[in-house]
């Protein structure tokens, strides 16, 4: 069989991670680095100590500064930037993809200005056909994978051989995918249960104990439905690894970034103090806006995402979250109410 060829476009924590999954597979991968320090490490000492301190790399993972070289010749191009700027440096690279080359989103977030999701980005920007871009999400700390600890994943693609070969590229002992056609789905839980992540964080700082956890998560997860199946989206989705699952992961989890920079909020660090300590991009805190101006222009409610939003960008303090989410209206339940 043809070894695989995969160029990692990224070199952090998630980015680093898969691309160890991908080797452990059999695929030959080739990740790119923006540091020419960490590139050498890679190549020289099987390390990422910046990320994952003490954890030995495959062999066949291999890093570079030359973006062109990183794509020569790679099947599998897998997008591992912060969310922000993939618009920009996918009009660097877009030349330079093998043609009939499968795009692979591991990016959580939505972009600012314009409310699209990252495979939308990536057709506006690249022109390819939809069945060429794949999106993987799912309860995936990137520590524990690089740790090689048992975990499953959703990879989505709207192409269905697609999916199959790309969930082929990236099985092993310890990471289990499953392949589904619902792209939006898989996208819309990758990017809000961050938001519902810094809420949870939040929650944890001010001393708030499982009983509130568990109902802003359970809430949380209705709206991240909401707007699933606003946007046309599987319902069952959401039921799934790329929707309660990674949100628990992401809630629970000390290694989350997204809840970590809540729970610093909630202990009272301003915005700005909290950015300085999180050190990793925290998507939730780019897309909690566009996801909430999303919503409003499919006349969804989703009232986390809109106290979140107003914690980090009008103001607001983390108790007045608490107090508006208590306040609400009661109503009957269903999975999909506000």
């Amino acid at each position: 069989m043809t070894e695989i060829r995969v160029a990692m476009m990224g070199s952090g924590s998630w980015g680093t991670a898969f691309g160890m999954v991908l080797a452990d597979a059999g695929c030959q991968v080739m990740m790119w680095s923006r540091e020419e320090g960490v590139a050498r490490q890679v190549n020289e000492e099987h390390l990422n100590a910046a990320y994952h301190p003490g954890i030995t790399l495959p062999d066949k993972l291999h890093a570079t500064t030359d973006w062109s070289k990183a794509l020569e010749g790679a099947s599998i191009v897998v997008l591992a930037v912060p969310a922000q700027v993939l618009r920009a440096n996918l009009q660097t690279w877009r030349d330079g993809l093998t043609p009939g080359s499968v795009l692979v989103s591991l990016m959580k977030g939505i972009e600012l200005g314009t409310s699209m999701r990252m495979s939308e980005v990536i057709a506006e920007v690249t022109g390819i056909d939809l069945g060429r871009i794949a999106v993987i999400s799912g309860p995936n700390l990137a520590g524990e994978i690089a740790r090689r600890q048992p975990t499953a994943t959703t990879v989505a693609c709207a192409d269905e051989a697609s999916a199959l070969a790309l969930q082929e590229a990236c099985t092993t002992d310890y990471f289990r995918p499953y392949w589904t056609t619902d792209v939006v789905g898989t996208e819309i839980g990758g990017a809000v249960k961050n938001v519902i992540a810094l809420a949870n964080g939040m929650a944890v700082g001010m001393g708030l104990g499982e009983n509130s956890q568990a109902s802003l998560i359970t809430r949380g997860l209705a709206e991240m439905a909401r707007l699933g199946v606003a946007l046309g989206a599987d319902p069952l989705t959401f039921q799934g690894l790329a929707g309660v699952g990674d949100l628990v992961a992401t809630c629970q989890s000390p290694l989350s970034r997204n809840r970590s920079f809540g729970v610093n909020l909630g202990r009272g660090l301003s915005i700005d103090q909290t950015i300085e300590v999180t050190k990793q991009t925290c998507e939730g805190y780019k897309s909690c806006q566009p996801i909430l101006e999303l919503a409003k222009l499919n006349d969804v409610e989703m009232p986390i995402t809109e106290q979140v939003v107003a914690v980090l960008y009008h103001g607001q303090s983390p108790k007045m979250m608490a107090s508006a989410f208590m306040s609400r209206d009661t109503k009957r339940e269903s999975s999909l109410a506000p």
